[in-house]
């Protein structure tokens, strides 16, 4: 099939063997790359019940057809995973220059199962892979790892190679720790970094010089053009290369819709100082932008001034502004470009681990436990950050996720989780379709499957009406998994609409770009998300919010009732096709 390479790549640590397994095309056609393949393939590989931290659980990329060709905002890749944070489906995406390399080594998957008996370094080419002990780079950090990484183990012969690694705490299996790329790009928010670590799998390093055969390549350049010329100057592109994603912290604390002081509040009085606008006026702050990206929302900053002088990273992004921002109330920027710096060393995810200092924060006030951080502690919190990623003290119990912390401090009823996963930086009180998202996502609270704050503030349906609401999610909900498909970048999602999608998918790949052909392509990867999820344990109670949120409002009188989500999720589920009997 156009679009495809045809060939998966089977690894087997334990024994030290892989396999290069033909994929058909009638295959390929029904699977054709991302999320949908990566999902059918998880399903298929995966033995049902297998202990996230096992051995027998597969970690798997793709890339999709997207990528390392003429598409904007197509260098991204997929992993797929059972997440030791949640026990059930995980996916995740990251970019930067990393999935050029990895297309690039000729294969629609790599599927990685056993475990290592030493620390181990992949390194993936168009002919296979190599094995190498790693024993050195166990204990580094991750921005250490990943040049160690490709420096000794880049396969030779094939120019810009890349590497995902993890650091100390996928190696200590930190059920949230990620995996870490070209430094700043993170992917597998639920704990894709600990599985990588159970295995002993330090990194692994792609290169080659493989292309995706297209089924119109001219036509595919041509359109590229067209889309660049079309797209660079519009109000959003400029916006995103203007402030990145700091711009919404200004926005969601006029909405109400700010997470902060631990899920009490929606807005914060400190928020301008955490504002896009201040941010940049305070720090050297420039675009920085992935391959095939013309919108460069990354934020390339240095640190201005203060205990942290010269500190530079890329970010830091708004969830983690207001994971640390907001519900931890710090009020000065350059403390959370810290705690962001930190928790990409230590290969943390920024939205659980904001959120854990939260939950602990509110643990200390109530005399759940002793030295805790107050709110306004960025050393306290920072502190709690290396605990976790080394599993010592208090981080024990934080490395296990909030589910265990909030059993184990008596909190449940205050712990804001949906299946074991903490929500973004959207509270579904103010923003009500955002409830019904992290009710109904796969991976648990997540808001990058629908992206769902953008119609509401946008005015397209109001944020409190319960009609119709899940027919425009499931909208969005197919579209976007058809992004993830390809893979292409959520931030193009008011460029690529269905009709765009439709003339991209038929230059890359040749499959019909109709609207229907493509939402069942979309509506196929959330179906087989729910079918492994079913496998493994989901039932409808799952797919519901955290009671504290349905009753408390917040102090503006927002509110979501339990009556309005019952009925959200009831329309989603009859216009699914689901069982509520699950």
């Amino acid at each position: 099939m156009f679009g495809a390479y045809g060939r998966m790549l089977r690894i087997d640590l334990t024994r030290r063997w892989y396999d290069i397994v033909p994929l058909s095309e009638e295959f390929l056609t029904r699977h054709p790359g991302g999320k949908v393949l990566g999902t059918r393939l998880l399903l298929d590989e995966n033995p049902p019940g297998t202990e996230p931290l096992g051995p027998d659980n597969r970690l798997i990329f793709t890339t999709g057809p997207a990528c390392n060709g003429p598409s904007w905002g197509g260098s991204r890749y997929g992993v797929y995973t059972k997440s030791p944070l949640t026990g059930l489906y995980l996916e995740s995406y990251a970019g930067g220059k990393l999935p050029e390399s990895m297309d690039a080594a000729g294969f629609d998957a790599v599927v990685i199962t056993g475990r290592a008996d030493r620390p181990t370094v992949l390194a993936i080419h168009p002919n296979g892979c190599d094995f190498h002990l790693a024993r050195d780079l166990w204990g580094m950090e991750t921005y250490q790892a990943e040049d160690a990484a490709v420096q000794r183990f880049a396969p030779v012969g094939y120019s810009r190679p890349g590497a995902v690694v993890i650091g100390p705490a996928g190696e200590k299996q930190v059920c949230f720790a990620l995996l870490e790329n070209d430094y700043w790009r993170s992917a597998g928010r639920g704990g894709a970094g600990a599985v990588m670590g159970s295995k002993q799998l330090k990194a692994v390093v792609f290169a080659g010089n493989r292309k995706r055969p297209l089924a119109d390549p001219e036509g595919a350049s041509d359109y590229a053009k067209q889309f660049l010329a079309a797209g660079k100057d519009t109000p959003g592109a400029k916006g995103y290369k203007k402030f990145g994603t700091t711009a919404m912290v200004a926005l969601m604390n006029t909405a109400g819709a700010f997470p902060a002081k631990y899920w009490s509040q929606g807005s914060c009085d400190h928020w301008e100082q955490l504002s896009g606008e201040t941010f940049h006026a305070e720090h050297d702050v420039r675009p920085h932008a992935c391959r095939k990206c013309f919108m460069a929302c990354g934020r390339m900053t240095t640190v201005r001034g203060g205990r942290h002088n010269g500190l530079r990273l890329e970010g830091p992004e708004y969830e983690t502004i207001y994971a640390f921002g907001g519900l931890c109330m710090i009020d000065d920027m350059a403390e959370i470009v810290h705690l962001n710096d930190l928790c990409d060393r230590l290969g943390l995810d920024t939205i659980t681990a904001g959120n854990l200092c939260g939950l602990t924060i509110e643990a200390g006030l109530r005399g759940r436990i002793d030295q805790a951080p107050g709110y306004n502690d960025p050393e306290g919190c920072a502190e709690l950050l290396r605990n976790m990623a080394a599993r010592q003290g208090i981080g024990e119990i934080l490395a296990q996720g909030i589910r265990h912390a909030a059993r184990e401090w008596a909190m449940e009823d205050m712990a804001v989780h949906v299946k074991g996963m903490e929500p973004p930086g959207y509270d579904p009180r103010a923003l009500q379709g955002m409830g019904l998202t992290y009710a109904t996502t796969a991976r648990g609270a997540c808001h990058l499957r629908t992206t769902f704050y953008k119609p509401e503030l946008a005015g397209m349906i109001p944020p409190d009406q319960v009609e119709g609401k899940a027919e425009l999610l499931i909208d969005f909900e197919d579209r976007l998994a058809l992004f993830d498909n390809l893979i292409l970048c959520r931030f193009y999602r008011d460029m690529y609409t269905w009709e765009e999608l439709g003339r991209l998918m038929e230059r890359l790949t040749g499959l019909p770009g109709d609207k229907k052909s493509l939402q069942r392509l979309g509506a196929r990867a959330v179906q087989l998300s729910r079918e492994f999820n079913l496998r493994e344990g989901l039932t409808t109670d799952m797919d519901r919010l955290p009671s504290r949120l349905t009753r408390e409002a917040l102090p503006d009188g927002k509110h979501l009732s339990r009556e309005a989500m019952d009925r959200m999720v009831a329309d989603y589920y009859r216009l699914r096709g689901w069982s509520m009997e699950t």
